[in-house]
């Protein structure tokens, strides 16, 4: 999924318009975005949301930290309303996740984890693998790292991250493509800047990002076309997979005079794949 819009779980009138957004996945959370004093009444909220939102988009609820004395009704409300997924905040490593399936009981569903919003998990961003029943994807924050680390920002003067986050990025990319499991860009918080937004969705995806989390809904239709292949790279794939399976013994190919080999092959499948799911969005 391409684009993950978090709405606040105390704002039902929130959830209603997010819903029609048009992202992948609208995220009902019961975190950062709600006062601990209106946990219970977000709890509330969001069980109602569960069973009357449109499910057009799939419905995952951002419950809070393992540890809290919040996440174990977190999880029943998400769980008895269905959720199609869990977003785990304050992960640590493959350690938080499976002590969130023991809170389910078990029974989890999917889950996207944010992997490095503390100090400590950088160092458990290898630690996600034999999770592949489980663990949808990994996402990275920057907000909650930046105020773990006590710094002034994650960003210079000119937008771009600094060193410690663009190694938490970095490292969050390499530890779900370990753990075999979907790499989810952050949020990008100037709502208003939305060709700041396009230009990292670009990057974001160049780099193996498959997707990226939303604030606002005008952030969902940019972050949608960012993350489909173009019509040129779907043309390539589509010969490229052709001249495999016309030379089947062959471990590569040459196409247009450039040698493609297996690396190649494997981006061009996962390209069509993409192509099929969305169709003539692309």
């Amino acid at each position: 999924m391409r684009s993950w819009l978090f709405v606040p779980g105390n704002r039902a009138d929130m959830m209603a318009k997010a819903a029609q957004a048009g992202a992948d996945a609208v995220i009902l959370d019961l975190e950062d975005s709600v006062s601990p004093q209106s946990k219970v009444e977000a709890r509330e909220v969001v069980a109602e949301a569960l069973t009357s939102i449109d499910r057009t988009s799939q419905v995952w609820v951002r419950v809070n930290p393992v540890h809290s004395e919040h996440c174990e009704q977190d999880v029943k409300v998400a769980l008895m309303g269905r959720a199609d997924g869990l977003v785990l905040p304050k992960s640590e490593n493959g350690g938080t996740v499976r002590e969130l399936v023991r809170l389910t009981g078990g029974d989890c569903p999917p889950v996207l984890a944010i992997a490095t919003e503390t100090a400590g998990s950088i160092f458990g961003l290898g630690d996600y693998a034999g999770l592949e029943k489980t663990l949808y994807g990994m996402a990275w924050g920057a907000e909650d790292l930046s105020a773990d680390l006590g710094s002034a920002s994650s960003r210079d003067e000119a937008g771009m991250l600094t060193g410690p986050f663009e190694l938490a990025r970095n490292l969050m990319l390499a530890g779900a493509s370990r753990a075999g499991c979907q790499p989810i860009d952050t949020v990008w918080t100037a709502i208003r800047d939305l060709e700041g937004l396009e230009a990292e969705c670009h990057a974001a995806r160049r780099d193996g990002f498959t997707g990226k989390m939303a604030i606002h809904p005008a952030q969902v239709p940019v972050i949608n076309r960012c993350f489909l292949p173009t019509r040129v790279e779907i043309e390539l794939s589509r010969r490229i997979v052709h001249a495999f399976e016309e030379n089947p013994d062959m471990g590569a190919v040459n196409i247009d005079g450039q040698m493609i080999d297996m690396p190649h092959l494997k981006r061009a499948v996962r390209i069509l794949e993409i192509q099929n799911k969305y169709g003539d969005q692309v």
